[in-house]
């Protein structure tokens, strides 16, 4: 999963066009530009500055200090004005002559209003007023920390300044918490049960001990030591002070008057026209026209296709007993896991290091950003899933990282580890991501995008690459494999089952424990989830299948003048777009190496 983790925690931006970075290069650079390309790459520049303002946050995840010492603005009339920017810049797009662009340039012009078109479309569905859930929110928003450097003083005085203006993002968060309210737009409240204790770590009683206080612990040697004392002493005064206080207010209102008020249902369906808001998130995450009927049954062949598989994997490791009871061994018996969060952390260190040499089986291109891996911050990691990845900073000054759940060590299987590391490290989304910075001419939005059937698609796809580069040599590692190629295939029937279906919480846990070996804590923080992202999770297998049946056609047309690294490479070499446009990026690509 990509760093929606950290992201959530940081408000995001209202404009779906553009996740702030680095300043992009001058659109009027390239000479070589007609008119209607000068005035797309304007557009472009211009809309990407407006991301970056709109978005201190994203700013801040790619590298931009620009806005360090701000948050989002969360009022309604900033809203407003957020969704008015998509309208007019979608008019302004509209206005340029596609019929006079490069090839290059119709496919910026074609996925710059894709993402345009949406966000204007699920303006009316009012999402902000649901600003917060149980994987975070304003009462996570130290999570921005984990992205940003702390190399002189202004990067301390500009966190310093952020943390003052915490009371008023929250309540901005209140304002909309109470209108969706009126409005009939809250979560479950299965869900929202979960955020009091999230809420509860930034009440603290010792400063030093608030999540926002990790940048003060350690300073870099370029920092002058009284300069440090002062710092530190600002930073507990501002905590005790400020953000104790408006953390303890705001877990007053959310316990006796938001909490009652949430939903009692699960089902995206059940809000204020609820199918039609599914629908579109179904279509939005898969960048398909599939519906919630044909994906739920795509998602039951996908079952009963990995069940086989494994059957087989148990009778190859002489295991004596059914599918249930072998899913029961793997998910209890202490030789698949470790004993402490020290040792859990070094065996995702050494399964990193043993997938990096093999990679060159896979792909001839090797993105030049490094990657590393951490831990899952303590505070979130309860509530959250087994892994995920923050991409590296636009400008070169963070490399990408995957991070690793340590919390009870006892439910984090060894057997999952390479998948794992295949789908979140390389070559799953460091590589896309990498890759993606590397595209040259590119506009921004483009180097940086995401669709989430592309990119999660690509990871789980990464996933089986684990063959090809000779990984799965022990058969508990290929039962690893398929329990995550079927955790995703189980998404597909659980979503659909719960969203469009009227399946309950307790149903779709049971079909996922039911069909996959996951542990019981990771299956229902994956089912709660789906429950509070509808449709994210479809666009997993939806992806992976969509390039694999692409690889195999290119196999197939090819024959021995297939080489599966140059269809890797040629599958990233697009940056994130639409799997329609991917189709007909390779179809493109196959009809020129058959001619070659």
């Amino acid at each position: 999963m990509l760093r929606s983790v950290l992201l959530a925690s940081a408000l995001a931006c209202a404009c779906a066009t553009s996740v702030a970075a680095a300043p992009a290069a001058s659109a009027t650079a390239t000479p070589t530009r007609n008119a209607s390309a000068q005035a797309l790459f304007r557009l472009f520049d211009a809309q990407w500055e407006r991301g970056l303002r709109e978005s201190p946050e994203g700013a801040s995840y790619n590298g931009d200090k620009r806005y360090n010492d701000r948050w989002t603005d969360q009022s309604l009339s900033a809203i407003q004005a957020r969704a008015e920017g998509d309208r007019k810049a979608l008019a302004e797009l509209k206005a340029i002559d596609r019929g006079q662009l490069s090839v290059d340039d119709q496919l910026n012009y074609d996925v710059f209003a894709w993402n345009l078109e949406r966000s204007i479309q699920r303006q009316k569905y009012r999402e902000y007023l649901m600003p917060l859930s149980q994987q975070g929110g304003v009462q996570t928003l130290d999570g921005v920390v984990e992205a940003l450097s702390f190399s002189e003083v202004k990067d301390y005085r500009d966190w310093l300044a952020r943390m003052r203006a915490v009371p008023l993002v929250i309540e901005q968060n209140q304002a909309l918490l109470r209108e969706g309210v009126k409005a009939g737009l809250t979560p479950p409240r299965v869900l929202m049960q979960r955020v009091p204790a999230q809420i509860a770590k930034q009440v603290v009683t010792d400063p030093s001990k608030s999540p926002f206080y990790k940048p003060f612990a350690r300073f870099p040697d370029s920092i002058p030591a009284a300069e440090r004392s002062a710092l530190q002493a600002e930073a507990r005064k501002v905590i005790s002070e400020t953000l104790v206080p408006a953390y303890r207010r705001f877990g007053e209102f959310f316990d006796k008057e938001y909490l009652p008020n949430t939903r009692a249902t699960i089902a995206a369906g059940d809000l204020p026209d609820g199918k039609a808001y599914y629908d579109f998130l179904a279509a939005d995450y898969t960048t398909t026209d599939l519906s919630a009927e044909a994906i739920h049954q795509i998602g039951l062949k996908e079952v009963a296709r990995i069940r086989a598989e494994m059957e087989k994997i148990k009778s190859e490791v002489g295991f004596k007993g059914d599918l249930p009871a072998f899913f029961h061994y793997l998910r209890t018996d202490p030789k698949f896991f470790h004993k402490t969060p020290a040792e859990l952390l070094e065996a995702y260190q050494a399964a990193a290091k043993r997938i990096d040499p093999e990679l060159v089986k896979i792909s001839k291109i090797i993105p030049r950003q490094p990657y590393g891996v951490r831990p899952i911050p303590d505070n979130i990691a309860p509530d959250t899933t087994t892994a995920y990845y923050l991409a590296g900073a636009v400008d070169g000054s963070r490399a990408g990282f995957y991070y690793v759940n340590l919390y009870k060590p006892e439910m984090r299987p060894t057997w999952e580890m390479i998948p794992l590391s295949l789908h979140e490290a390389v070559p799953g989304h460091h590589f896309q991501f990498a890759r993606g910075l590397e595209l040259p001419d590119a506009p921004m939005f483009r180097r940086t995008g995401y669709f989430v059937a592309y990119g999660e698609g690509w990871g789980l796809y990464a996933e089986r690459l684990g063959y090809d580069m000779g990984l799965y040599d022990d058969p508990y590692d290929r039962m690893g494999q398929l329990s995550y190629d079927m955790w995703r295939a189980v998404r597909l029937v659980v979503d659909t089952g719960m969203h469009a279906k009227g399946w309950s919480r307790e149903q779709a846990i049971k079909f996922f424990t039911d069909n996959a070996p996951k542990t019981e804590q990771d299956v229902v923080n994956e089912i709660d989830r789906y429950i509070g992202t509808p449709g994210q999770a479809l666009a997993y297998k939806i992806g992976q299948l969509k390039i694999s049946e692409l690889r195999e056609r290119s196999r197939q047309a090819l024959g021995k003048d297939f080489d599966l690294r140059d269809f890797n490479d040629e599958v990233l070499s697009t940056g994130s777009v639409p799997l329609s446009v991917l189709e007909k990026h390779i179809d493109a690509w196959i009809a020129s190496k058959k001619r070659a």
